[in-house]
């Protein structure tokens, strides 16, 4: 059972530092990118057109597909920033609270929990850091019950996205992210663990004592294997609710990780409706 782990619990490394676990998100703990899987609800609130529905549901199959290297995780920040440059913040925001559960709860990775689960049994914080805007990687991260999150943040002008991006949470932003909480919460790095399925997250990997890749990119994979990282395959996305029959806390917060199947879903359905339309 997933629960929040208190400070007192987290036990102290050899030099009386404290660890924790930090897990990239999309394909790592769930199985979509949890940024275009919303594209289905903000084409039904208005916030964007069927043609950017289909480019969502394109680059949700690459990103499925291939993984995503430093320059397609630029592509698609250039996209989505692009997208939602002069979108009403609480409009956001209150899509994203209404449609969470719908959404998320069917593509949790079954290891992802476990996983979790054991890190918290040993006394381990967590802590969950993904490129996706923290409009998207809050609420996930609250529904877990993790203790600390980091993600993207774009600018905001009166109560409006700008198109600019304050701290893009990727690369060796993400490590700094991790060096930043190790820092603030006394975490000894040589002791913290580490998972992430992409290239994109070597910084991240390095940083700490026991990396491990999670459906790693080739690229990655390659790195795991020369390194002798292990590597974990995580394959059984499931229904949170289905296997936590009581509403206890961790049943609230843990329902919120399978951020994609639904909406990616309705926007390849959408795209397959719009293509067939205009070939």
């Amino acid at each position: 059972m997933l629960c929040c782990v208190t400070e007192p619990a987290n036990p102290t490394a050899a030099d009386g530092r404290r660890v924790a676990a930090f897990f990239d998100l999309d394909k790592t703990v769930i199985a979509k990118s949890s940024t275009l899987a919303f594209s289905r609800p903000f084409f039904q609130e208005g916030l964007i057109n069927r043609r950017a529905v289909l480019k969502s549901a394109y680059a949700q199959f690459v990103f499925m597909l291939a993984g995503a290297d430093a320059d397609q995780m630029d592509r698609m920040r250039a996209h989505i920033t692009s997208l939602c440059t002069g979108w009403d913040v609480e409009q956001v925001n209150a899509i994203v609270e209404e449609t969470l559960h719908d959404i998320v709860d069917p593509l949790v990775y079954k290891e992802a929990t476990q996983l979790i689960a054991e890190h918290q049994e040993q006394g381990h914080d967590i802590a969950v850091l993904s490129a996706s805007g923290e409009e998207v990687v809050a609420p996930i991260a609250k529904m877990l019950g993790v203790d600390h999150w980091a993600g993207t943040r774009m600018v905001v002008a009166d109560g409006r996205y700008t198109g600019e991006i304050e701290f893009y949470c990727s690369g060796e932003n993400k490590a700094a992210a991790a060096r930043r909480l190790a820092e603030e919460h006394g975490y000894d790095l040589a002791e913290c663990h580490a998972y992430s399925d992409s290239i994109s997250d070597l910084a991240l990997l390095e940083s700490v004592g026991h990396p491990t890749v999670v459906n790693p990119d080739r690229a990655l994979r390659k790195e795991a294997v020369q390194r002798g990282w292990p590597s974990l395959a995580f394959e059984h996305p499931v229904s949170l609710r289905a296997r936590i029959p009581t509403p206890s806390r961790a049943a609230v917060t843990a329902a919120g990780v399978g951020m994609g199947a639904v909406a990616a879903a309705g926007a390849a359905w959408w795209g397959i409706r719009y293509w067939r339309r205009h070939r």
